[in-house]
């Protein structure tokens, strides 16, 4: 019986697809991803699509003629029109398991740096100059004692709470799904409405998925609420904080500073973003280590091997 064909794009570590290479017939890429071209040529030839660097709109999904699976190499689905691919048979899966502590890490690491305002401080000392950090416009915040506000707490956002608690910071969380208080107990959580979120929290941390509902969720009426001496940090997806209120806010001193790992315009950051010293930015880079790539690729890669075994797993358009 032949194997079933399965398309990988983007940049996909081999050493996490060995166990899909030994039962399936894998094309891969050994050098330049494939063009969004090419795919379009060939994926009518595929049973299953392993994606990453691509978008999977309408022209993709009808190109792809064959297609039973999309397994995702992301946690993010937004890339993809799940509710088309469904109307077409089409499963999605994504991989949530792989990226939540890369994720977790990096949205901790934000937070550290800019909380202790290290943009800013490197700066300074790269230049040549020097300050005295004695002086309050210098400053930046205590993390112990201090309130981290989590909007979302899943597998990531719960992973940040336990980082959190560890520096001793009091942890509210809201999420449209309230955990079991046994977890809340565990964690040290307290649920509150998003405007208590809002309003109490020192640091705001987001892990939401990027949703209609959840478009431009951080906007001006949210940072005018949110203390002046808060923080943000966003690690999830560009388009939950308008960009351009979020630059105001900075500007304005509504909010003290932010960390980004996700810009609204990704890959393109704007001017004004880039100019302020109170932001510190990554390039969309939670996941990128190379344990979390190769953990990540194995995921997507099991997705694709428990579904053709009539056990699907991960899936997002049910």
């Amino acid at each position: 019986m032949a194997k079933k064909k399965v398309l990988v794009t983007g940049i996909v570590p081999k050493e996490g697809l060995t166990k899909l290479m030994a039962e399936f017939d894998v094309t891969y890429s050994e050098g330049e991803p494939f063009t969004r071209d090419y795919v379009l040529e060939h994926l009518g030839e595929y049973d299953a699509w392993l994606l990453m660097g691509q978008k999977g709109d309408r022209e993709m999904l009808d190109a792809g003629k064959n297609l039973e699976l999309i397994s995702l190499n992301a946690v993010g689905f937004d890339h993809v029109d799940i509710e088309y691919a469904k109307s077409k048979g089409i499963t999605v899966s994504n991989s949530p398991q792989a990226v939540r502590v890369p994720t977790a890490e990096m949205t901790f690491s934000l937070l550290l740096a800019a909380t202790k305002r290290l943009a800013f401080y490197d700066q300074v000392v790269r230049r040549g100059d020097w300050i005295d950090p004695s002086e309050q416009r210098y400053q930046g915040l205590t993390l112990e004692g201090a309130t981290l506000g989590i909007y979302g707490m899943g597998r990531i956002g719960s992973t940040v709470a336990g980082f959190a608690k560890a520096f001793g910071m009091k942890i509210l969380y809201h999420d449209p799904y309230r955990l079991p208080e046994e977890r809340e107990a565990e964690l040290g959580l307290t649920y509150v409405s998003f405007d208590q979120l809002v309003e109490s929290s020192d640091v705001i941390t987001i892990h939401a998925p990027y949703l209609p509902s959840t478009k431009h969720k951080f906007n001006w009426e949210v940072f005018k609420k949110m203390k002046n001496r808060s923080y943000l940090i966003n690690a999830a997806r560009g388009p939950i904080v308008s960009e351009a209120d979020l630059i105001e806010a900075l500007q304005t001193g509504e909010i003290a500073g932010v960390g980004l790992d996700v810009f609204e315009f990704e890959p393109a950051v704007a001017e004004e973003l880039r100019a302020l010293d109170n932001v510190i930015m990554t390039p969309h880079a939670g996941t990128g280590t190379i344990e979390g790539r190769r953990t990540l690729a194995e995921e997507a890669a099991d997705n694709i091997i428990s579904y053709f075994a009539g056990k699907p797993v991960n899936v997002v358009n049910q």
